[in-house]
């Protein structure tokens, strides 16, 4: 039992750093084990970043060559970079970035014309098929929903019952000239049907990636601004998807 009291923490003494004296206090706090580490770190690495720099200009190529030589100077021990006139002003680059704007406006526009146009011609009959829809009909008892014909409710053929579009009645069948049609017809017209849907796949693709575009060059014309307070970004930006931007809200005058 005493062994235990003696391995008790509840017993045994609370150890403190030791404090800067008095005699000593001019110079500031006492540096404790923890900051004299994090010096040393620091001394360490400047020693070993100018032991580096010391080696390369020993074993550099003197006559290597590279446009910095050029396009900066040394006034007091200190680099500075060339001042280089700006070759646009910034009207100027506003202006071209608006026509940027307005260009991809414009072909994304273009896009979304050709893409109704050719929606219109397709109808999209094959993918309306496809999807699995519900039909209610109703009756008034019973008896005639056990005989009920969908054929006949809808008064077409019943092997038209599967389409959800172009789906001619009985009395329009009787109307229509059915004419006769080789096998080599009908493929070539669902060849240029399937090429006409690729052709919608990719004006669809492209017209999204124009859209991303668009969103990215207002975003950053409107970043560019002068705001009193800086906006906050939510999300980043993607490949599939423009950032995101938080702005205050601010009263025009």
């Amino acid at each position: 039992m005493s062994s235990w009291k003696k391995a008790a923490k509840s017993n045994q003494k609370v150890h403190r750093e030791r404090a800067q004296p008095s005699a000593r206090s001019h110079l500031g706090i006492l540096e404790k084990k923890q900051d004299y580490k994090r010096r040393a770190d620091d001394r360490h690495q400047k020693e070993d970043t100018l032991k580096l720099l010391r080696k390369r200009a020993l074993t550099r190529n003197p006559d290597e060559f590279y446009h910095h030589m050029i396009n900066s100077k040394v006034e007091s021990g200190e680099h500075h970079e060339l001042d280089k006139q700006d070759e646009h002003s910034p009207a100027q680059i506003r202006l071209m970035q608006t026509q940027d704007l307005k260009y991809i406006n414009m072909k994304r526009t273009m896009e979304a014309n050709k893409i109704q146009r050719l929606q219109g011609r397709l109808h999209m009959t094959e993918v309306a098929n496809r999807i699995q829809n519900k039909h209610t009909f109703f009756v008034d008892d019973e008896e005639e929903a056990r005989g009920f014909d969908l054929a006949e409710r809808l008064q077409t053929h019943p092997s038209l019952l599967g389409r959800k579009s172009n789906r001619p009645k009985l009395d329009q069948l009787d109307k229509l000239v059915l004419g006769v049609q080789d096998e080599a017809t009908i493929l070539a017209m669902n060849q240029e049907r399937e090429k006409s849907y690729k052709e919608l796949q990719r004006r669809v693709e492209r017209e999204k990636e124009l859209t991303i575009v668009q969103q990215k060059l207002e975003l950053k014309r409107a970043l560019q601004e002068k705001r009193s307070r800086k906006p906050k970004r939510v999300a980043k930006g993607t490949k599939d998807q423009a950032p995101i931007y938080k702005f205050k809200y601010e009263r025009k005058r």
